[in-house]
């Protein structure tokens, strides 16, 4: 079984642009919806998410910070299929050199008056355990 390390994973979870996100609803139930990270992954485990006051991401977050992200990529040739679920906190950054800092032109599709965008802001999503598997029987645990 092949181990991978923190910075290996963060490289993996780069290449795949599309996570589920999980938070908990008013009522205590878990919401999912698809969060591009527009590949601001960092060696640590954070992932950067923009978004605006008004999305009930953010409302669930100011909550409950326990959130999950979801990353899933298909077989190819070249390689397995790969599973990874990261268990951490959320943290809503409205600083906005913070966000010129995060900011990539592929957010423009979402948020085409840019880092003006009214109540933009940014969902750090801190990781606290990720879990991996791929088809070749590998799983492993990484608590941060």
């Amino acid at each position: 079984m092949s181990q991978k390390t923190l910075s290996e994973l963060s490289k993996l979870i780069k290449d795949i642009d599309y996570a589920m996100m999980c938070t908990y609803s008013e009522g205590g139930a878990i919401a999912s919806r698809p969060m591009s990270n527009n590949r601001n992954v960092e060696y640590n485990g954070d992932a950067y998410f923009f978004t605006t006051e008004d999305n009930q991401t953010v409302a669930d977050i100011d909550r409950n910070t326990a959130t999950t992200l979801n990353y899933v990529t298909a077989k190819s040739s070249d390689k397995p299929s790969l599973f990874i679920a990261i268990e951490g906190t959320s943290e809503l950054i409205r600083d906005k050199e913070t966000l010129k800092e995060y900011w990539t032109p592929d957010v423009e599709k979402w948020f085409p008056e840019g880092i003006d965008t009214p109540d933009l802001l940014l969902i750090k999503v801190s990781a606290q355990r990720l879990t991996y598997w791929d088809d070749q029987n590998n799983h492993q645990e990484i608590t941060l």
